[in-house]
């Protein structure tokens, strides 16, 4: 019904923000990560998704498109709701929860309030077939200089093969600078220097 409001932030609370739109306040719950960076009296742009129960309608609202789309996939898994979506997107930000259901890490999903381990575990299994991995691990590879996807792939598995978790391995990788002629044993060096 309201796919998104520009407005004014009239006020920041622990867990939503007030933007006032031609003399209306709406009060619009938010991931925290997201109200940490949101400064009252600046203009901004809130993607909303409307939840109605009986007893309350919510808007629920995030600062892109792909934040909304996964909050969507979030309460569409058996047990979480609107609240837990969103406590979920606030305990792993950006890439990290796509990481986390791609690693089946369920110990970082279930850091978010009022998800225990068997909704994280859910969440993994059901939101698993419904992610572009590739997309994920590789994703800004133009934009961070990263052009050679198959030495990422060997460093993610060499790490996991060190014992670290896939989670860990993933964050390592994407935070190398990889070069067309750069080899295995030098990214891997690279990787553990950004876990240790």
């Amino acid at each position: 019904m309201i796919s998104y409001i520009i407005g004014i932030v009239d006020s920041v609370e622990s867990d939503r923000v007030i933007i006032e739109n031609n003399g209306i306040g709406y009060n619009i719950f938010m991931p925290q990560t997201s109200l940490e960076i949101i400064g009252i009296g600046e203009e901004i742009k809130i993607y909303t998704y409307l939840s109605v129960r009986e007893d309350a309608m919510q808007l629920f609202g995030f600062l892109s498109k792909d934040e909304l789309e996964l909050f969507k996939k979030l309460i569409g898994v058996s047990g979480v709701g609107p609240k837990g979506g969103l406590a979920i997107i606030s305990a792993c930000p950006g890439d990290s929860l796509w990481m986390a259901i791609i690693s089946g890490d369920d110990k970082a999903i279930s850091k978010a309030q009022g998800i225990g381990a068997k909704t994280a575990q859910r969440i993994i299994i059901e939101l698993k077939d419904k992610i572009d991995t590739e997309n994920i691990i590789y994703g800004n590879i133009t934009q961070n200089g990263k052009n050679n996807p198959s030495v990422e792939s060997d460093v993610i598995e060499a790490l996991s093969a060190l014992g670290y978790s896939r989670n860990d391995a993933l964050h390592a990788v994407k935070k190398v600078n990889f070069s067309e002629d750069v080899d295995v044993e030098t990214a891997l060096k690279e990787a553990l220097k950004n876990i240790l």
